[in-house]
């Protein structure tokens, strides 16, 4: 096995199919799609159930409600493959998303993550614009989406996503942590689409001024090591332009 591709599901029924179409569309075709109902009160598990019965490569969990980092870490320890992709089931990915990623996996072995360009779409519709992997830049704000590639020697320590975090980017602080000193690719392509609508929780999480620094003081604190490391006593200026904020938001 490949590929695991895994889909945290709260309450995000009505946009499973098309997700989940986007999964059976890959080119390559050794995947496990494993789809963590993180206790839903919609349709979730009637479409999900659906989908495992139209292939075998989908498999279907239902757990308690414990957030997205909660949902993926059980959807990824309950996966085999040798790179994991997390996939949102409101979002979709292109048809050769796997089959570009493989080929850059398997042509350099110090590759360990591989995401490439992206797109809006829904109230949105245009590019998302993402520069090259550059780990000190990432320190200050995340340039690679939740639904990047990853191999699985990035988590044979069996830390995957904080499940403390449980207003957003968790994704963003699994790369800081994760990422230094490894290699990552971004292909040319598009091959993410992120759905922009009204009530998305990153929307929430920016319209939430003083949670947003919050949570950005709380990756901080918890990875200051490696903003010492790439930043020396400069590191002092990214606290102190959070305790800023907060006091502007206040």
């Amino acid at each position: 096995m490949k590929f695991s591709i895994i889909i945290p599901c709260y309450n995000q029924s009505e946009y499973l199919d098309e997700c989940l179409q986007s999964v059976i569309n890959q080119t390559y075709d050794q995947w496990e799609c494993i789809i963590v109902n993180d206790g839903s009160s919609d349709k979730t598990e009637e479409i999900a159930l659906e989908w495992t019965k139209k292939d075998g490569r989908f498999s279907y969990f239902l757990k308690p409600n414990g957030g997205l980092s909660s949902a993926r870490n059980f959807g990824i320890r309950k996966s085999e493959g040798n790179y994991i992709l997390p996939l949102d089931a409101d979002d979709k990915i292109s048809d050769n998303y796997l089959e570009l990623a493989l080929k850059i996996f398997e042509k350099d072995s110090e590759v360990k993550l591989v995401y490439g360009q992206a797109e809006f779409f829904e109230a949105k519709n245009e590019p998302w614009f993402l520069i090259n992997f550059d780990y000190k830049k990432i320190l200050l704000g995340n340039h690679i989406y939740c639904s990047n590639i990853y191999s699985r020697s990035l988590i044979e320590d069996n830390k995957i996503y904080d499940e403390n975090m449980k207003d957003g980017f968790e994704d963003w602080e699994f790369l800081i942590r994760k990422l230094d000193g490894v290699k990552v690719i971004r292909v040319p392509e598009t091959v993410f689409y992120y759905r922009i609508k009204e009530n998305s929780m990153m929307q929430s999480l920016n319209a939430n001024k003083i949670k947003k620094v919050n949570t950005k003081i709380y990756i901080y604190k918890k990875n200051i090591a490696k903003y010492k490391k790439h930043y020396g006593v400069l590191h002092h200026f990214i606290l102190l332009k959070y305790k800023l904020l907060l006091k502007m938001h206040s």
